[in-house]
């Protein structure tokens, strides 16, 4: 058997069984408020900046567009966004937040931090993972 085909010596196994996992930790904390981890990371993108272009919200989660227009569009069926043609060019689309869109940036502000106390019951340090970011960032924009 070849070293590299074996699992133990995949990087991307790692990365896609931490994510995987991370992202089922997350469920206790979006069911109460109704939605998914990919609509977290559009709240996280809107509360940080309304009013946005769909294309750049794609940009921002490194998403295309085709993948993130039915994600707004159910966001925008549970009343958590609006999608209004954009006034200087009619084809683009702009993506403003609801109320109860903004309120739940109140309710979803501590899920980090609770995230990340779940990670340090089961960790030595988690500042290594932190400290892994810029590693990682290099990553994705070296793949995309």
């Amino acid at each position: 058997m070849y070293d590299n085909l074996k699992l133990d010596n995949q990087l991307c196994f790692r990365l896609y069984t931490a994510a995987r996992l991370i992202m089922q930790a997350y469920f206790p904390y979006f069911e109460p408020l109704g939605i998914t981890y990919p609509q977290y990371l559009v709240l996280l993108v809107l509360w940080e900046k309304d009013h946005q272009p769909v294309n750049d919200i794609a940009r921002r989660l490194h998403l295309e567009t085709n993948t993130v227009t039915p994600l707004l569009q159910r966001m925008e069926k549970q009343g958590l966004l609006s999608r209004k043609r954009g006034k200087e060019d009619t084809r683009q689309r702009i993506v403003s937040l609801t109320a109860k869109g903004k309120a739940l940036e109140e309710r979803a502000k501590d899920i980090p931090d609770c995230l990340v106390a779940q990670l340090s019951d089961k960790m030595e340090d988690i500042n290594c993972l932190r400290a892994a970011m810029p590693a990682l960032d290099a990553l994705i924009d070296g793949l995309r």
